[in-house]
């Protein structure tokens, strides 16, 4: 059998990559830095950083043969579907932020799902469902990415769609090795959603899921992607991909049905922005929660943050309390905002950060914090980044929520359905609550700085609700902590869990602060002092990637943590 050239081009995409090695034992791990695991990678032409190594020498590949910034984003989210199923795929949403160098305009694309028609809050009533459930048919929202890839390609792609899908098309006949990371979320995903009809026939075709280093195969999604290739985006949504999935669906007692998928829509969308010391961070609004991360910088701007020190316990005890008070906004207000006016522009002020600042006990942890009284008129993921030779960068990020979704396996399709609409409220009051036709709340979020008006860095940190905790954190390690774009994402984070939810709960007790190995005793006994209850290490502290633009010296710097599987390169 002729080897496919997607699968022995890779040998040779290390070529050009300036890296460095940290085996001087006379440096404090990277060059003198205390929290980066290796040196930054820094090249001249172009860049990608995912979560998977032969993802990122996918990207690097259609980059190589022409294609663009985007292209090579696509093309990378499809092999990531493949290979990194725990975390992302066709079954799910994905959202983008775009610089188009010709242009000079940051753009976003919201290519979230709704909700299917049938799932109303009297459905839930009528069936005396108080929660709707994380896994099975219920939480089925149509998922997004399919024509998110088509509507950023019909924009900014230069490759067709077959050569785009070509390399995932090959590892996935093929077969592929599984990587660490993945392998471990592999056995966790089957012990949860293993039983449902199509799982095992597709990712058990051996009696298990596949184990760190075996080959795996997944011939259903590589007749999937041929699919899509050869019929476009309508063969997902009208077609027989469409049909299988409705006829899934129905057998399952889903209420995703066709006319749902027929009737899907990403939109367009402008990224919402605050300045912090000088750089502009941008998100996107509402539905997602990324301006979470913008009013967590928005309180922190006030302190003398650099001042305080990395791990000092008063530094994590500031942004611990800025991280409750964005969060409970992102309760109350964060929603579908076709449904209900957000107040964006208030949340993201720096008036409203001052007021909101003011309920910070600098000695004290919180047990409890209201939302801001705003009044309105009327009422496991994966991020990648690309860049390319022309200037355009690609911060995209894409979910099935909870690993690997709801555990709906349609027919012979080769993936999973997402389960996003677990994150709806069943309160009639609430902003989030379920509605037909409504997207839920999303937690995936990608991110972009800019600074003089010039593009600065595309980042995104994956993992729920750690994510806009996250982004600030990897902001303020840079700008206040003075770390290189490596150790911004390996040193030690922090990550609050039990804040209020946009599914109704409410915070109790002031939450959980979880802290990473990096951290010190000393100051983890002056947090529990001032009233913080600290948690085991929970292992969920995201997974970070980020490229950024060096306009000097013209020249790409990328990024991809310790954490997971994954590679920055460049050529």
């Amino acid at each position: 059998m002729k080897q496919s050239k997607w699968l022995i081009s890779s040998a040779v995409l290390a070529m050009g990559v300036t890296t460095v090695a940290a085996s001087d034992p006379g440096y404090d791990r990277v060059a003198g830095r205390a929290h980066a695991s290796r040196s930054e990678i820094i090249a001249p032409h172009g860049m990608a950083a995912t979560s998977q190594p032969l993802a990122t020498q996918i990207a690097l590949d259609i980059l190589k043969a022409g294609g663009s910034a985007v292209d090579a984003a696509i093309a990378a989210n499809a092999a990531l579907g493949l290979m990194e199923p725990t975390g992302n795929g066709i079954g799910g949403d994905l959202f983008a932020i775009v610089w188009d160098a010709e242009k000079k305009e940051l753009v976003g694309l919201n290519a979230s799902g709704r909700s299917p028609k049938a799932m109303t809050l009297a459905y839930f009533q009528e069936h005396g469902i108080d929660e709707i459930p994380p896994f099975g048919p219920l939480p089925v929202s149509v998922p997004g990415a399919v024509d998110g890839w088509f509507q950023l390609h019909g924009r900014y792609g230069r490759l067709a769609m077959k050569d785009i899908l070509a390399p995932s098309i090959a590892y996935a006949r093929n077969g592929f090795p599984v990587s660490e990371v993945i392998a471990h979320y592999f056995q966790s995903n089957k012990a949860r959603i293993g039983h449902y009809p199509g799982f095992a026939e597709t990712y058990m075709p051996d009696g298990d899921v596949p184990k760190k280093g075996e080959m795996f195969r997944n011939p259903r999604l590589a007749a999937t992607y041929e699919l899509i290739a050869d019929k476009g985006r309508d063969e997902f949504y009208k077609g027989s991909i469409a049909k299988r999935i409705d006829a899934y669906m129905a057998e399952q007692g889903g209420l995703l049905a066709y006319d749902d998928l027929a009737a899907h829509e990403s939109e367009w969308v402008t990224p919402v922005s605050t300045s912090y010391r000088g750089w502009d961070v941008y998100e996107l609004p509402p539905n997602g929660q990324g301006i979470a991360a913008l009013q967590i910088l928005n309180v922190l701007e006030g302190y003398d943050i650099a001042t305080m020190g990395f791990g000092s316990a008063e530094y994590m005890h500031t942004f611990v309390e800025a991280k409750k008070l964005a969060f409970e906004d992102r309760a109350k207000y964060y929603a579908d905002m076709d449904f209900v006016e957000v107040p964006v522009a208030t949340l993201i002020s720096k008036n409203y950060a001052n007021e909101r600042r003011k309920l910070i006990d600098p000695n004290k942890a919180s047990k409890q914090l209201p939302a801001g009284d705003i009044k309105l008129e009327d009422g496991d993921t994966i991020y990648l980044t690309v860049a390319d030779a022309a200037g355009n960068m690609v911060s995209l990020i894409q979910s099935n929520y909870r690993g690997m979704g709801s555990g709906m396996t349609p027919g012979d399709l080769g993936f999973v359905l997402q389960d996003r609409a677990e994150l709806f409220a069943l309160d009639a009051d609430h902003a989030n609550v379920v509605a037909g036709g409504k997207r839920p709340f999303q937690t995936i979020i990608p991110a972009f700085v800019m600074k003089d008006g010039e593009p600065l860095i595309s980042f995104g940190l994956m993992g729920g609700a750690m994510q806009p905790q996250g982004h600030a954190q990897i902001i303020v390690n840079m700008i206040d902590f003075g770390m290189n774009l490596q150790e911004a994402g390996d040193a030690a984070r922090i990550n609050h869990t039990g804040s209020s939810q946009p599914t109704g709960s409410t915070m109790t007790a002031g939450g959980v602060v979880h802290l990473e190995s990096g951290f010190e005793e000393s100051a983890r006994k002056t947090l529990e002092a001032m009233g913080h209850t600290l948690g085991e290490s929970n292992g969920s502290f995201g997974g970070y990637q980020a490229i950024m633009w060096d306009k000097e010296q013209g020249v790409y710097y990328g990024a991809s943590e310790v954490r997971k599987d994954g590679q920055a390169a460049g050529y």
